[in-house]
């Protein structure tokens, strides 16, 4: 694949600060307890861990914002939280890395929170704090009214889908109808059986799995089937543009008028969390700041390789992206 690497030098050096993106979806926050596991417990058949570390971390839409805001990009998040002490971290770590929370919402539900325990590198045990039912109408025009009043001031906006309620048939329509009038780019990183709601939307950034939720035939990671796949969702949800995420065979970026598969850079995978997240919140930022497509999935690419190469939801941030686009570089010109 041609990029022109200058081109894409100068937009992650000095592009990307001028980029505003909003950023609707899923809030969430990541706790992890990290600790040792030496013995069995006496009273159940389960191994103790000696809890040795902790840590918080941004999650879900939370998280395509936290990414967004480490490459230097002015951030906004709108979601729904409750009034818990999960929400207070999360409102803190949008203060640290000057994300603006205006558009956060509270309500009489709890903050989505996944707590995970780790021994070692394994995962043993993970905790669901949550209430997935479709946010409420009142809580709902709220968001919308947020974004209507946003769409001035932002160069793209990101649908964050995790399930857990935020992305309504109501809100995905509302929003992509608002941003389409407004001729302001809708990325969509979309979630469940039902993309409808998804209909009109400029990019969509699906993995295989999530592809073969959608098709009556589950197809094979395959350039060919992907393509094919990718054109269908297009012409069914009147989708302009595909970004399909591959694991170990990379991305495929499917236009009306081109298809670019772009392979994977070598990388150990120890943990594909959040990866999805850092591939739009890359993406997206590349097409705001106007870049092509191609340009644009080729450095979310680039980020996605930093990401899997880490332990629990991790961040890009600039000068890693800088780092890996620079020996990417080298590395193509040493073939």
């Amino acid at each position: 694949m041609t990029t022109n690497k200058d081109r894409l030098k100068e937009f992650v050096t000095s592009g990307m600060s001028k980029v505003h993106i909003l950023v609707v979806g899923d809030v969430m926050l990541d706790k992890y307890y990290y600790g040792e596991v030496t013995r069995i417990s006496p009273e159940a058949p389960v191994p103790i861990t000696r809890v040795v570390d902790t840590k918080d971390t941004m999650g879900g839409a939370a998280n395509v914002a936290h990414n967004l805001a480490l490459l230097g990009c002015k951030t906004s998040i709108a979601g729904f939280v409750g009034d818990d002490y999960h929400c207070q971290t999360l409102v803190d770590k949008f203060i640290s890395r000057g994300i603006d929370y205006k558009g956060i919402i509270y309500r009489e539900e709890p903050t989505t929170t996944k707590l995970r325990v780790i021994g070692g590198h394994q995962q043993m045990l993970r905790l669901d704090f949550e209430d997935t039912e479709p946010v409420k109408p009142l809580y709902a025009n709220r968001l919308l009214n947020f974004v209507e009043q946003s769409l001035d001031d932002v160069d793209a906006i990101i649908l964050s889908d995790y399930g857990k309620g935020a992305c309504t048939d109501e809100v995905c329509e509302s929003v992509i109808e608002m941003c389409n009038n407004a001729q302001v780019p809708v990325l969509v990183d979309p979630k469940g059986r039902d993309w409808s709601k998804y209909t009109n939307a400029d990019f969509i950034t699906p993995n295989v799995k999530e592809i073969n939720e959608i098709l009556e035939k589950p197809i094979k990671n395959r350039d060919e089937a992907i393509k094919q796949a990718a054109t269908y969702i297009m012409s069914k949800f009147k989708i302009k543009n595909v970004l399909a995420t591959r694991s170990e065979c990379g991305m495929s970026m499917v236009t009306p008028t081109e298809t670019v598969h772009i392979p994977t850079k070598s990388q150990e995978v120890f943990d594909v969390s959040g990866a999805g997240d850092t591939v739009i919140a890359v993406f997206a930022l590349g097409i705001a700041g106007g870049l092509i497509p191609r340009e644009a999935a080729y450095l979310a690419n680039l980020a996605a390789s930093v990401v899997v190469g880490k332990l629990g939801t991790y961040a890009v941030s600039k000068d890693e992206l800088e780092n890996v686009l620079m020996q990417n570089s080298n590395s193509e010109e040493d073939k």
